[in-house]
């Protein structure tokens, strides 16, 4: 008897540790010690004390799945542990007047390693150094636009 609590009982508490700790690995070691508990009450206890097992198997382990579900998110850890910000940015592919760009000069606002930040025309956009580095500060030229960004090249500096 103290075998089959033991596992309901580390069982249980696995389930539970696998919201906190999410991969699978836990819940699926708990309900397989649920499961180990349930044959041991049938070998020990039979028929009747294997079935009563089963029951109290599936009522802790739906009564844990509702706490976790709706009483966890509500305490300290439930908030820090669940997300419920959303997100509002999007990606948006650069339109048809990414075409116009090509030919124009560039300014790089960051280090493009092979990517990062130039300004053209007092605007700011995502691009790809084709010829690898280009320091911050640096002339660039839009050579041609792929789907989010501009793909630039480094102007010959004049000597």
């Amino acid at each position: 008897m103290t075998l089959i609590i033991l596992l309901f009982a580390v069982g249980i508490l696995l389930l539970v540790a696998e919201v906190l700790v999410p991969g699978g690995v836990l819940g699926a070691i708990g309900g397989l010690m649920l499961f180990g508990g349930c044959v041991m009450a049938f070998l020990d206890f039979g028929v009747g004390g294997g079935l009563l097992a089963v029951v109290a198997a599936l009522l802790l382990g739906l009564t844990a799945f509702w706490l976790e579900l709706r009483v966890l998110p509500r305490t300290r850890i439930g908030k820090r542990a669940f997300l419920t910000a959303e997100m509002t940015g999007v990606s948006a592919a650069l339109d048809d007047s990414a075409k116009a760009l090509v030919g124009k000069p560039a300014t790089a606002l960051t280090l493009l390693s092979p990517s990062g930040y130039v300004r053209i025309d007092g605007q700011r956009y995502e691009a790809f150094c084709q010829s690898g580095q280009a320091p911050a500060g640096a002339d660039l030229e839009v050579i041609g636009a792929d789907n989010f960004r501009l793909i630039v090249s480094q102007t010959p500096s004049a000597s």
